[in-house]
């Protein structure tokens, strides 16, 4: 939606409802399951991502991440709550983007 927070249209068939923070892990992982994040594609005026980026990830490809190991930071206040559906708050809070002891 471009305005902060991840919410599905009912053209979203991938459920991006995830506000993931990039790393350089995910990228490669995301890569290597075929969907290049990094590469900018013009024609989608879409500019590629580097690790640093936030995006609105498809919540499948977190939940693959994760249980692969690299999934990327989560900015909690951004992703969408039916998250919560499949994956577990605790589970959320372990990739909280902010350092421990920082509210707000």
């Amino acid at each position: 939606m471009r305005d902060g927070c991840c919410r599905a249209e009912n053209s979203d068939v991938g459920a991006h409802l995830v506000c993931a923070v990039m790393t350089a892990d995910f990228l490669e992982f995301s890569q290597q399951q075929g969907n290049d994040l990094s590469t900018p594609r013009p024609q989608w005026q879409f500019p590629g991502l580097a690790p640093g980026d936030q995006w609105c990830l498809c919540l499948s490809r977190w939940i693959e991440a994760h249980e692969a190991g690299c999934a990327p930071l989560v900015v909690l206040e951004s992703t969408h709550r039916h998250v919560l559906d499949d994956v577990s708050l605790e589970t959320l809070q372990q990739y909280d983007h902010r350092p421990k002891g920082i509210s707000g």
